[in-house]
């Protein structure tokens, strides 16, 4: 982050200064939320949640260097040495500074949202422009109403090009998002199930993705899947531009065709309007093609050519739990896949798994969290899969994944085992998991499926 002074700090959030401080060229090197990370010269953010109240922590971050606070409340005393400023909230007060200190910047932004796959378009949007321009880009999934503004804060008049991920659980969320970051463009990547227990329906979740347009000058550009029904039905009804991307005919970006022969990355041909590729793609699964054709929409949209986009989708890793391709003992292969889970998601990655080279393959599959009372359907709908997609044996985990065993058990085609916990689950990973076995575990983050990863290692050790 770049200085920023309690006179600005006082302009971007309408605050009123407390204490006897009253510098206002002092200058703030960060912004934290975290009283533990405080970092000297840092403005300490208290934040106020269910079962905390950062409040109690200002003293503590005065302490360890902060040089001021927000506060939504008069405190009974004041460090002479500190400054304190008076806000009606403090979030507020966060995306308030986080908006006036992203527009100091002549910086393009770009907005990645949508149900499935943000994070992996986020990763291969910033690899291809890293090619050409200076990027900054969320870490992790900071895609929330402080993720957002902490990665803004990690701007600087080095960077040329930010990709931010915006995520939501609620409409509203992204309208509040996009003001703030106000991006130049937005890859919207589909709609689907993901938290439809808040959100109602997929139109409804189209209409809080599509929020991401009310930052956006009219300039702006709206990079589309086109594959994806729902939003197809934004053609006309934006004031910006559109690219649109996918498999099928009709799209601006398309995949002409895609090799999927080999263990570790794929080869597709790339269709644009300036061109076609050959694009070797660093990950499996077909539903790669989408954040790569996106990255590519992108890139060429801010002047990169053909070459600088296939040699940045070259550099492209996958965040960590992202399908990443474990190699244990025996020849056994975990696919984790344990970051997130969906019905969409679930059952791309059974295709990926369906496809891998291996004597035996193995789903350990647990409950998608946050869809409401279509919950016990989704899940029937993904066992219903398992049966068609051509694996051997399914392991489900947890309470809601009962109804991917019963779906898949009727099928009557793919051994199946339902296991209420993980603990319980291990029993049988050591009687399923064999020399040669390919193993995907995949559940929503609340499950914590990770250590599943990491007892197939234990029993299945490398060397």
């Amino acid at each position: 982050m770049e200085a920023m002074t309690l006179r600005e700090i006082l302009q971007a959030t309408g605050g009123t200064l407390l204490g006897t401080m009253v510098d206002l060229d002092t200058q703030v090197g960060s912004v934290d939320t975290d009283s533990r990370a405080i970092t000297e010269g840092a403005l300490f953010v208290p934040l106020v949640g269910e079962r905390f109240d950062g409040h109690a922590y200002i003293g503590k971050s005065l302490e360890n260097g902060a040089v001021g606070t927000l506060t939504d409340h008069e405190l009974a005393d004041y460090r002479p040495d500190k400054f304190y400023v008076l806000v009606p909230d403090t979030l507020l007060a966060l995306g308030d500074l986080a908006a006036y200190y992203r527009s100091k910047f002549d910086v393009k932004i770009i907005a990645v949202t949508g149900s499935v796959g943000k994070t992996t378009s986020k990763d291969m949007a910033a690899a291809v422009l890293s090619q050409k321009f200076r990027v900054l880009k969320t870490d992790g999934n900071f895609n929330n109403n402080i993720g957002v503004p902490k990665t803004l804060f990690r701007l600087s008049h080095e960077h040329q090009v930010a990709v931010v991920e915006m995520g939501m659980n609620h409409v509203g969320e992204i309208d509040y998002l996009t003001r703030i970051a106000r991006p130049d463009a937005a890859i919207i990547t589909n709609i689907g199930d993901a938290h439809i227990e808040n959100l109602g329906s997929r139109e409804n979740t189209l209409m809080a993705k599509a929020e991401v347009f009310h930052g956006m000058k009219a300039a702006g550009l709206a990079i589309l899947n086109g594959d994806d029904p729902l939003l197809r039905s934004l053609d006309g009804k934006l004031h910006q531009s559109i690219l649109w991307y996918g498999e099928n005919d009709g799209n601006d970006y398309r995949c002409k065709s895609l090799d999927e022969r080999f263990s570790d990355h794929m080869v597709m041909e790339t269709v644009t309007p300036t061109g076609t590729w050959q694009q070797t793609i660093p990950g499996i699964g077909r539903y790669m093609i989408y954040p790569t054709l996106a990255a590519a929409a992108v890139g060429q949209w801010l002047g990169m050519t053909q070459e600088e986009i296939a040699e940045g989708v070259g550099h492209f890793v996958n965040s960590k739990m992202r399908m990443d391709t474990v190699r244990c003992g025996d020849g056994v292969i975990v696919l984790n896949d344990t970051y997130n889970a969906n019905p969409q998601s679930m059952r791309a990655a059974l295709e990926v798994l369906s496809k891998f080279d291996g004597d035996y393959k193995v789903a350990v599959l647990g409950d998608m969290l946050e869809l409401g009372d279509l919950g016990p359907a989704l899940h029937e709908s993904v066992g219903q899969f398992v049966v068609t997609c051509g694996i051997d044996c399914l392991v489900a985990v947890g309470t809601l994944a009962e109804n991917i065993y019963n779906a898949a058990q009727a099928g009557g085609k793919v051994e199946c085992y339902y296991r209420p916990t993980k603990e319980e689950a291990k029993a049988v990973l050591d009687q399923v998991i064999r020399k040669n076995t390919i193993v995907l575990c995949k559940a929503s983050r609340g499950m914590a499926m990770e250590e599943l990863v990491e007892y197939i290692k234990e029993i299945r050790p490398e060397g």
